[in-house]
């Protein structure tokens, strides 16, 4: 009986060490943010778009991504509205600029996105600088740049992490983030009042390459108008007459210049549309307006492609 148990024993690890994977059969190698992308029957035009710009080999690496990934429906909905038949269509250049918008050099999980501007990797035709997206996150809804939605997160990869998204990640020009951005709310409503004798949407919309961008603009936060609308002593934005709006509009505007916070300087004078204000960087970045208000740049760098915006504390006004 004991010889009986030996062999019974013998057998068995045989049998289990013949029905083990070998070192070939194991298959250990990391699954990274491209090979999510390449063997997902959804994301087949995406994955074109990526090999044709040479992205793929990016997101194939070991360095860290975040990618909001557009399904084909999406990516064909896009090519469609902007007049493409196809991904060919597209320059190489600009294709691969709209993909770049569209990656973050950083994990970013789903329960971790916070309101607020990341940069991309896409870079701004007015400086070669980063571009930023704006990051909207109220009650766990997430959305990009005011338009595009996360529809499924926290697909992991070896090198990242993928998030759906519902709309492609345009360029964003300086309207973008003032209609994005929740705490812009004043200035958006202030620059499309319909009595405006100013088209600002549509100037501030201006492509980078064309006169007169690129722009510097000089954003009160949505708290800055209402802290005005108190100084004034008045109730709404409407109670302030179309030439006087359409005048303290245009001293928040600097044209033909992309100023970061880094080429300001003490008793700089700047430009606007509306006439002179003064810059100032000790003690913080301010700017000082003809009848001597302070405004305080409170959030520096938000990169557009046609721009760039500072915003500020309090709303500067005409002389």
């Amino acid at each position: 009986m004991k010889n009986l148990k030996i062999i019974f024993t013998l057998s068995l690890l045989v049998f289990m060490y013949a029905c083990s994977p070998s070192d070939e059969e194991i298959d250990n190698s990391p699954i990274t943010i491209y090979d999510r992308i390449e063997a997902s029957p959804n994301y087949s035009i995406l994955n074109y778009a990526l090999q044709k710009t040479g992205l793929s080999g990016v997101l194939d690496g070991t360095d860290v991504y975040t990618l909001f990934a557009p399904s084909d429906m999406v990516m064909s909905s896009f090519l469609n509205e902007n007049g493409f038949s196809s991904v060919d269509d597209v320059p190489v250049e600009v294709l691969k600029n709209i993909l770049l918008n569209h990656v973050v050099a950083e994990q970013l999980r789903y329960s971790r996105f916070k309101t607020g501007y990341k940069n991309t990797a896409a870079v701004s035709e007015a400086n070669g600088k980063p571009l930023s997206i704006h990051i909207e996150q109220i009650n766990m809804r997430v959305t990009i740049n005011g338009e595009s939605r996360i529809t499924r997160g926290n697909i992991m990869a070896s090198n990242g992490i993928i998030h759906v998204i519902n709309k492609v990640i345009p360029l964003p020009s300086l309207v973008t983030f003032v209609k994005a951005d929740q705490n812009l709310g004043g200035l958006f409503q202030a620059l499309t009042r319909s009595d405006l004798t100013t088209d600002f949407v549509s100037i501030l919309s201006t492509a980078p390459s064309k006169s007169p961008a690129p722009f510097t603009v000089f954003a009160p936060t949505s708290q800055a108008f209402t802290d005005l609308l108190a100084e004034l002593g008045i109730q709404r934005l409407t109670s302030i007459d179309e030439p006087t709006l359409s005048s303290t509009l245009t001293y928040h505007v600097i044209a033909e210049t992309n100023a970061l916070s880094t080429d300001l300087s003490d008793n700089l004078q700047l430009n606007t549309l509306g006439g002179p204000v003064t810059a100032n960087v000790t003690g913080g970045a301010t700017i000082t307006d003809g009848n001597n208000r302070v405004s305080k740049i409170v959030q520096v760098d938000i990169q557009a492609n046609n721009g760039v915006i500072h915003l500020i504390d309090k709303v500067i006004l005409p002389n």
